[in-house]
């Protein structure tokens, strides 16, 4: 019996990761292979969920100063904190509830805080989904001082640099034009500051810029940067898992350059090409193409397929129909 491992990404504001595994498996299931379900992450929105799911709870400053609970995991002396569930956009109502000069990462560096109060000695921050723009200076306010035996990860979900925090997603945030120049200004002066106090120069660091700079503040504390991709890629063990598959379905809201880059669509396309295994990518819309890659690959836009409307309104069903399209017309490679 030919094996298929979904290991798809959310797609954002419509279907999370677990949803969209689950539709895959069915389609595959329903074609007489069998199936593993692997939902993916990229150090984001969604990233604690896939490494296990908070069990605590923890008041802290929202990014516009409203007080939030922001849930977490601890496990042990290890915790994982998701920085968009104290400092994310979501929780100010999106771009357009959006303050982008005023917006802080206070919260996160609260909920970093708490976990070191909770026991943790290893914490790993996933961010993505930011709200803030202000290279981590509201959590460094918070942390300075108080990470003494503490071994900080930061899980990136871009490889922006410091400085490109601001001109690269500020817009995304709300910000104007000019605001954008403000703080891409306000990141420069930080840098500095971070160079001149930390003796870290957070510019020369890959992934510094993701959410809004907070890995660059926190990197000046002493953390780690490591792809997000990377991490959760290790936690579940997919490269074994892919390597044992006859196909591989991965997918997100929207294929564009930015999945290259530190993204699930792209880091699943590497690991399937160095493997040799074939690849159907399922997503909302397509701004990039895969082809020249390298790899068997498949692209299906959902958009294209079913239509905008009922891509968004039913994702999974969408997704389900796709693959069980595809599976149709495949010849599985020699089960081994």
């Amino acid at each position: 019996m030919p094996h298929l491992l979904a290991a798809p990404d959310k797609f954002k504001g419509t279907a999370g990761a677990a949803e969209v595994a689950a539709a895959i498996c069915a389609a595959a299931e329903s074609a007489g292979w069998s199936s593993e379900a692997v939902p993916l992450a990229d150090g984001g929105e969604g990233t604690l969920d896939i490494l296990g799911g908070p069990n605590r709870r923890s008041r802290v400053t929202g990014p516009l100063g409203e007080p939030v609970e922001a849930e977490w995991r601890l496990d042990g002396n290890g915790a994982v904190i998701e920085m968009a569930r104290a400092s994310g956009l979501g929780l100010v109502g999106g771009a357009e509830g959006n303050r982008p000069l005023e917006a802080s990462t206070r919260g996160t560096g609260e909920l970093i805080l708490a976990a070191v109060g909770g026991g943790a000695r290893r914490i790993t921050v996933c961010v993505g989904g930011s709200a803030t723009t202000d290279g981590g200076w509201g959590a460094v306010e918070v942390l300075d001082g108080r990470l003494s035996g503490v071994d900080l990860v930061v899980a990136c979900d871009v490889r922006t640099e410091f400085r490109r925090a601001a001109v690269d997603f500020a817009a995304q945030k709300g910000a104007s034009d000019s605001e954008v120049t403000m703080l891409e200004r306000r990141l420069d002066r930080l840098a500095q500051v971070y160079r001149d106090r930390y003796s870290v120069d957070v510019t020369a660091l890959p992934g510094a810029g993701a959410a809004g700079g907070l890995a660059g503040g926190l990197a000046a504390l002493g953390a780690r940067l490591v792809p997000g991709f990377d991490l959760v890629a290790d936690a579940v063990e997919l490269d074994e898992r892919v390597t044992r598959a006859d196909l591989v379905v991965t997918g997100e809201g929207f294929l564009d350059e930015q999945s290259f880059e530190g993204k699930v669509v792209g880091g699943v396309a590497e690991l399937c090409g160095e493997a040799g295994v074939p690849l159907l990518v399922v997503v909302g819309e397509v701004y990039s193409e895969l082809s020249g890659r390298g790899g068997s690959v498949t692209v299906v836009s959902l958009s294209d397929s079913f239509g905008a409307d009922r891509s968004i309104s039913d994702p999974a069903g969408c997704v389900e129909r796709a693959v069980s399209a595809h599976l149709s017309g495949v010849r599985s490679r020699p089960t081994r």
